[in-house]
């Protein structure tokens, strides 16, 4: 069988991914989530770990909404209603009311003249980015955004691709300049919040520095930020790194499948900009929509975030968010700080972020490792996620057990 050759290759290079420690290893498998209880958040029982429950400090769901009654309930109401799936795509009588509602919603929560919604924020990402880069269109990108922005770029083929130093305006004027004269269109595109380092986007200098470069380009210069981190993450009333930078981009990526506690993805822009995606992206056309129930799921989320319990949400997730970062410092542990519930531990060694992960595995924490080349060599770190369903007393237990760490 021509398998059979081909294991063997393939097989060659998974050994190479694990000598050099680069393989992603086998999946933890959660088999229970055990709610709130008393002065603790939910814990997690995973598979061949026994009876023995896990606190969740990797993960995207920044708002705690997945497991919120009403979120749930109104999920199940849509599933009773329309099914489990939508059964085709958009254009072959795959779109129903959910799928229409949740994007109205979406483009007034981000005071946009229109949205659309995929199946992911990652195809979202291909879904935007591809469509709108022509042959005579330069993209402008951080060296550090996120791998949806860089399969983007590839997938594209655009007459010429430009890296900024990370966060650097003053790289990206240079770059922009640079940029001018090899192309019609320029599209500068960056992450909200960095995934992997919790700092973002300065929009309010970046926007600056693209509109001064507008004139310079026959199409002008198009500014997409894919903010899947920071929507409803940070920010007064949830809304993103625009909230917190104090400026609007032109083109916003987010994601249903974080904060939101969802599934999916979604763009938000011009009326213009949506109805030419919608007639041009790939990811769109052939593929399913997000299920019905899932939209009502979104919906429901949307409608608590613009509500005073939402405000209150965001607000115990900023608190939690300082309580650990100030928490690692007093331990002597190296962070990034900043307002995003992303919190890195800086380790800045492969063998060490592996004995960290090891030993905060035994003891009931859940962490991500970060190794090359993920980050870049030297970055190493432990990347935690404080959620808004984290309590004060989880919060004190994680610390208490990384002190313990110190000190064996």
């Amino acid at each position: 069988m021509a398998l059979k050759k081909l294991d063997v290759a393939l097989n060659k290079n998974l050994d190479d991914l694990r000598t050099t420690g680069r393989d992603k290893g086998e999946e933890l498998v959660i088999k229970e989530i055990k709610k709130a209880e008393g002065k603790y958040g939910p814990r997690y029982i995973l598979e061949g770990y026994g009876d023995k429950k896990f606190i969740k400090m990797n993960a995207n769901s920044y708002l705690g909404m997945s497991m919120v009654p009403e979120v749930i309930e109104a999920e199940e109401e849509a599933a009773q209603k329309f099914g489990v799936g939508p059964g085709a795509v958009r254009f072959i009588s795959g779109t129903h009311t959910p799928h229409i509602a949740l994007e109205k919603k979406l483009a007034e929560f981000h005071e946009r003249e229109a949205g659309m919604i995929f199946s992911s924020a990652y195809v979202t990402s291909l879904g935007v980015i591809y469509p709108l880069t022509t042959k005579e269109t330069v993209v402008v990108s951080d060296e550090l955004n996120h791998n949806c922005i860089i399969q983007a770029m590839r997938l594209s083929r655009p007459a010429a691709k430009v890296i900024y130093k990370h966060n650097d305006m003053d790289d990206l004027r240079a770059k922009m300049q640079e940029a001018v004269g090899k192309g019609k269109r320029c599209i500068v595109v960056t992450d909200g919040v960095f995934s992997m380092r919790g700092d973002y986007a300065p929009f309010d200098e970046l926007v600056e520095i693209c509109n001064g470069f507008d004139d310079e380009f026959e199409e002008g210069v198009i500014t997409i930020a894919d903010d899947s981190h920071g929507v409803g993450a940070y920010g007064k009333t949830g809304r993103g790194t625009e909230e917190v930078a104090g400026a609007k981009v032109d083109i916003i990526i987010g994601t249903l499948g974080k904060a939101f506690g969802v599934n999916g993805g979604y763009v938000v822009a011009s009326s213009a900009v949506i109805e030419y995606l919608r007639e041009s992206a790939p990811m769109y056309i052939y593929s399913n929509p997000i299920t019905c129930s899932e939209a009502a799921a979104a919906l429901q989320v949307l409608e608590i975030l613009d509500s005073p319990e939402g405000i209150k949400r965001v607000e115990h997730l900023r608190k939690m968010t300082q309580k650990f970062e100030d928490g690692l410092k007093e331990l002597g542990f190296e962070t990034i700080e900043g307002p995003h519930p992303v919190v890195p531990l800086m380790v800045r060694d492969t063998p060490k972020t592996a004995d960290l992960v090891e030993y905060l595995t035994e003891n009931g924490v859940l962490g991500t490792g970060l190794n090359f080349p993920v980050v870049p060599k030297g970055d190493e770190e432990i990347r935690f996620q404080v959620n808004a369903d984290h309590t004060n007393a989880d919060i004190d237990q994680v610390l208490e057990i990384l002190k313990n760490y110190t000190e064996k």
